[in-house]
C-alpha cells in the first residue's frame, strides 16, 4: 500500500451562512459547523483510504470565533496521520471578511475516522508522508494525541506512552 501526502486528501468546502443555520445571535449554530466539518473530514479520509469511512471520534473542537450570518465559510480538512485502520483528520475553518475578502481562522477541529469494508470491518489504510512544516508538526502531535486517548481509555499503561512521557522528561 503506497503512502500518501496530506495534500492528496485535502478537501475544501466553501459555503455561505444562511438565516436558517443561525442561532438567536445570528451566528452559525455550532452543530451546523460540526456537520460541515464532519462532511469535509469524511471526504478527506475517503480520499486517503479509498474506502468507506466512519467517524470514530471528535477529538477536539475549538469554537474560537463566532461566524456571523452572511459569512463565507471555508472548511479545509486533511489527513494528518494514519494508524493501522484509523486516520486523524485536522480541520481548519476560515471565514472571509465580507468587504475586504481577508480570511481569518475561526475554528479548528480534529476528527478520527476508521476505514471499513462493505461489512463494516476495519481495514488497513496507507501511511501519511507529511511534507510541510505544519504537516510534520500535526503528524508528530497525532501520535501523542493517540497515546493520550489510549492511556485515558485504559488501553495502554503510562510507561507505554513514550512520546507523551518525552514531553515531561
Amino acid at each position: 500500500m503506497k503512502a500518501k501526502t496530506p495534500e492528496q486528501s485535502k478537501t475544501t468546502m466553501t459555503d455561505m451562512v444562511l438565516p436558517s443555520e443561525t442561532n438567536p445571535l445570528n451566528n452559525l449554530f455550532g452543530g451546523e459547523l460540526l456537520a460541515r466539518m464532519d462532511r469535509a473530514a469524511s471526504i478527506a479520509a475517503r480520499r486517503h483510504s479509498r474506502r468507506i469511512v466512519v467517524t470514530a471520534s471528535v477529538n477536539h473542537v475549538a469554537f474560537n470565533r463566532a461566524v456571523p450570518l452572511g459569512s463565507v465559510v471555508t472548511v479545509e480538512a486533511k489527513v494528518s496521520r494514519a494508524f493501522n485502520t484509523s486516520m486523524e483528520i485536522y480541520i481548519d475553518v476560515w471565514m472571509e471578511d465580507r468587504e475586504s475578502g481577508e480570511r481569518t481562522k475561526a475554528n479548528e477541529a480534529i476528527y478520527t475516522f476508521v476505514a471499513v469494508d462493505s461489512t463494516g470491518k476495519p481495514v488497513k489504510v496507507p501511511e501519511v508522508l507529511p511534507e510541510t512544516k505544519i504537516e510534520k508538526e500535526r503528524f508528530d502531535a497525532a501520535l501523542r494525541r493517540k497515546q493520550l486517548s489510549l492511556l485515558l481509555a485504559g488501553k495502554i499503561k503510562p510507561n507505554e506512552a513514550k512520546e507523551l512521557k518525552a514531553l515531561f522528561d
